[in-house]
């Protein structure tokens, strides 16, 4: 029976408040017995309730759940930190997200919450045993989650006679239904046959079964066993009748099968007699093609054996095979590679070294080292082995369009592959067929889009490849990089061997330090120096400003930019080794050419130094230009940087103290050591020098390279620091006008540094007259252009003492020949009264 309202007072439990409401209105709830009020007037519970949208527990299941909704979460977490038990009630509507007191059923279960744990996306894993049932009697609160007071409610009419013959008919349709249903386990009715309790197998199997949530409830709500029985038996019939139902279904589907294999093998039969015919469908045709085009082709022995294998293989599977797309996608790779197929070099030295000298100012080894390529190709073409190049040099030196430029003059195709990032060995050896989605790597991928077998291959930043747990590239690069072993590459995906051995590989890198000894070991490196200014002119001339004129569309305006202009840009616009920078100033003069002309404006015939500013604002960068006199404690030093090289003014100061040193400017450890060397090397020759040995316990020394903000390091700064030094020591002047550089021993030797050309270059563009280096680099004045060589007094020195014979200066007169050479003065300021022939003479001259 169903009321609106509550119809006696003593249906409120002990203690309850007169007159109080004790449900909400419009809800309906079943009709409390009222005998079991009386058994149990002080059984009321209160606990949070957990509404289950698509849900009904049943007592003593156990049932797992997820909880999503605020409301609930905050529920179960309530009743787990109290102790308490949860009330769960099922939905009337499963679509409703925050159910209220008006969508929910009235009868529910008491559940013992058994496990809980919070997962990663927010959600709650709960595994809870049902109880006993209750029934709600008042909604306590909705926020922040709901809570009732609720009475238990138990099971009735055990005594009915009928209760024995209906759990047999009960459990014998239930073994028929666990029979046919593949969701349901023999452990299930094993399980039905052991239990005693009638309620609990009404419960028991209207768990089991795939019943709607209301089927579900009516059970729920049905406290006499009897009955409850009854209707489940019911609803058992109806699952048995549908999955007998279901089962005929399936016995039919499964003589359509069996007659679809039989068609089958039938159909297989006539594709074998349709080729013993010579006819077929289209996938035995496209079998055909490939197997006429691999016949076609002049491949290698052991490929053609792995192609033909492949495609018997392809041949015997069904069009409609998982396999048959990967191997059709392995054979078109083995099909369109270049196995054989080449193009015929330009042997012309002739062609190709005006072809390279249209293209590129200077880099007169990376020439000198193509053109000596290719004549040796021309008298022992079948001899020799292709070289492994590597440009090194800093950004914007035209590596990469000197590469471009070789492949043309030669007539090779032009391929090129980026390494920069690339931390997966499978980028280079490809993956294996094992995987979905496998490809081979880029070697090979990059050979098939160049369409032959000897193109000029360009690997860039070859220096910049990473390291990860997925394997090293560079290590996978010995293979290809190897003339003994590239005649044989093995890719993961092909597994067969590929012929490298004909490409011209030419590998970039902006320093050596990174890549590994043993890949070194397999490239011929070619320095690209930085380009002085006048190079810069001449390559702004030749190429960057008519290629900026042509882009910019002013090819009919007549306008130059003088060449004080471009040094101008090149000095205090840029500071770089290449000419990157030096063009995109250019490209910046022409597009405010360009505005000026299309906004009506004449444009100018001529851009000069001072025009300079109104294209491109004040100047960016002041270089360090050589001091303008001489001064004790101060020497010139020259350092090789990526830019292109600058001066190393050395400043040391003397202070009273302890002999302590300082080093300051953001010093290396290398340079810390030169530091160290040169005072050792100072102290050690203190008599020799004339500096007294105690005054270096007296005084403490700083020693600062100027732009601290730059980190420093390298031991070519070693005689610039001792000369410092020395001057500091000695008070003698170090000369302005003198640069050095180079490594110093303790016992006063230069040893040889790095970088001399760009060094010596740096020193030319300052405007240096003199420039201290060590004897051991005289086989590097070669590469020194005759001009540069011809303006700088380039001194080869051996030790210290002949550093410091040209580097500074007399030392400082003693204070009584200060003196006397006052008074000298001072007479010599007086005119004579009868001067003497000589003297007039002297004064003439």
């Amino acid at each position: 029976m169903m009321s609106d309202t509550p119809s006696k007072d003593w249906w409120l439990p002990a203690g309850w408040p007169q007159g109080t409401p004790f449900f909400p209105e419009g809800i309906e709830f079943d009709e409390i017995d009222e005998e079991l009020l009386r058994q149990e007037p002080d059984g009321v519970i209160e606990a949070p309730l957990l509404p289950l949208p698509d849900l009904v527990m049943f007592p003593r299941m156990l049932t797992p759940m997820f909880i999503g909704r605020d409301r609930s979460i905050e529920a179960i977490e309530v009743a787990n930190e109290r102790g308490e038990f949860l009330i769960t009630v099922a939905q009337r509507d499963a679509e409703i997200v925050e159910p209220g007191p008006e969508d929910l059923y009235t009868v529910g279960t008491e559940v013992d919450i058994g496990r809980l744990l919070r997962l990663p996306d927010g959600t709650v894993s709960m595994l809870g045993q049902g109880i006993r049932r209750v029934q709600i009697i008042e909604y306590l609160q909705t926020e922040p989650y709901i809570r009732v007071r609720a009475l238990p409610i138990y099971d009735t009419g055990y005594e009915n006679a009928n209760v024995e013959a209906l759990m047999r008919a009960t459990l014998a349709l239930f073994e028929k239904i666990v029979q046919l249903d593949r969701n349901l386990s023999d452990e299930a009715y094993v399980f039905a046959m052991n239990v005693d309790d009638p309620g609990w197998l009404a419960d028991l199997m209207a768990q089991a079964l795939n019943l709607k949530v209301a089927e579900r409830q009516d059970i729920l709500e049905t406290l006499d066993v009897a009955a409850r029985l009854q209707r489940t038996s019911v609803l058992l019939a109806k699952e048995l009748d549908v999955l007998e139902l279901e089962n005929q279904i399936h016995s039919q589907v499964q003589q359509e099968l069996d007659k679809s294999q039989r068609e089958y093998f039938l159909r297989e039969q006539m594709k074998v007699i349709q080729h013993e015919l010579g006819e077929g469908d289209v996938y035995t045709q496209e079998v055909n093609e490939l197997r006429e085009r691999i016949a076609e082709m002049d491949l290698p022995d052991e490929v053609l054996a792995r192609a033909n294998k492949e495609l018997d293989r392809l041949s015997a599977m069904p069009p409609m095979s998982p396999e048959t797309g990967m191997i059709r996608t392995y054979l078109d790779w083995l099909i369109e590679l270049p196995w054989t197929e080449a193009t015929e070099d330009n042997l012309d030295v002739k062609h190709v070294e005006e072809v390279l000298e249209s293209r590129h100012y200077g880099l007169p080894k990376a020439k000198e080292r193509i053109l000596e390529y290719i004549a040796v190709r021309r008298l022992a073409a079948d001899k020799m082995r292709s070289p492994i190049l590597c440009f090194v040099g800093p950004p914007g030196t035209g590596k990469t369009s000197l590469g471009r430029s070789i492949a043309e003059a030669l007539g090779r195709k032009f391929v090129r592959v980026s390494l920069g990032g690339v931390r997966d060995e499978a980028e280079i050896r490809g993956h294996r067929r094992t995987y979905i989605g496998a490809l081979p790597g880029r070697i090979i991928q990059t050979m098939r889009r160049a369409g032959t077998i000897n193109p000029l291959f360009m690997l860039d930043e070859v220096d910049k490849i990473g390291l990860d747990f997925r394997g090293d590239p560079a290590a996978a690069l010995l293979e290809v990089l190897d003339p003994e072993q590239n005649n044989a590459f093995s890719d993961h995906y092909l597994e067969v061997p590929y012929d490298l051995s004909k490409v011209l590989f030419i590998t970039t890198a902006n320093i050596l330090d990174p890549i590994p000894p043993a890949l070194q070991d397999r490239m011929e490196v070619i320095y690209f120096p930085g380009y002085i200014d006048e190079e810069k002119v001449e390559i702004a001339r030749r190429f960057l400003i008519p290629r900026q004129v042509e882009e910019h569309g002013l090819e009919d305006v007549e306008f130059r930019i003088t060449n004080e202009a471009l040094r101008a840009i090149i000095r205090e616009y840029t500071y770089e080794a290449g000419v990157r920078n030096l063009e995109r100033q250019i490209a910046k003069i022409c597009r405010k050419i360009a505005r000026r002309i299309a906004e009506g404006s004449k444009p100018p015939r001529r851009i000069t130094v001072r025009s300079l500013q109104q294209y491109l604002g004040p100047p960016k960068y002041i270089h360090n230009q050589i001091e303008e006199q001489d001064g004790v404690g101060i020497a010139t030093g020259i350092a090789w940087t990526e830019a292109g090289g600058d001066l190393m003014p050395v400043e040391v100061v003397l202070m009273p103290g302890k002999g302590s040193l300082m080093l300051t400017g953001q010093l290396g450890e290398v340079l810390q050591e030169s530091a160290q060397a040169a005072l050792s090397y100072t102290r050690s020759r203190s008599p020799e020098l004339d500096i007294p040995s105690n005054v270096f316990d007296k005084v403490d020394i700083h020693i600062h390279l100027p732009e601290g903000a730059i980190p420093k390091d390298g031991p070519s700064a070693g005689i610039t620091i001792a000369t410092a030094l020395i001057s500091a020591f000695t008070g003698r002047p170090v000369h302005h006008d003198v640069g050095m550089t180079g490594e110093i021993t303790l016992r006063g030797r230069v040893l040889a540094v790095g970088g001399l050309k760009t060094k010596i270059l740096t020193a030319y563009r300052v405007g240096l007259k003199k420039v201290l280096i060590p004897k051991n680099n005289k086989k590097d004045l070669v590469e020194i252009p005759r001009r540069v060589r011809r303006a700088l007094d380039i001194v080869l020195v051996e030790n210290m003492e002949e550093v410091l014979d040209l580097a500074l200066g007399p030392p400082p007169p003693e204070p009584e020949q200060e003196e006397e050479a006052a008074e000298a003065e001072a007479e010599t300021e007086q005119p004579p009264e009868q001067p003497s022939e000589q003297g007039e003479e002297a004064q003439s001259q």
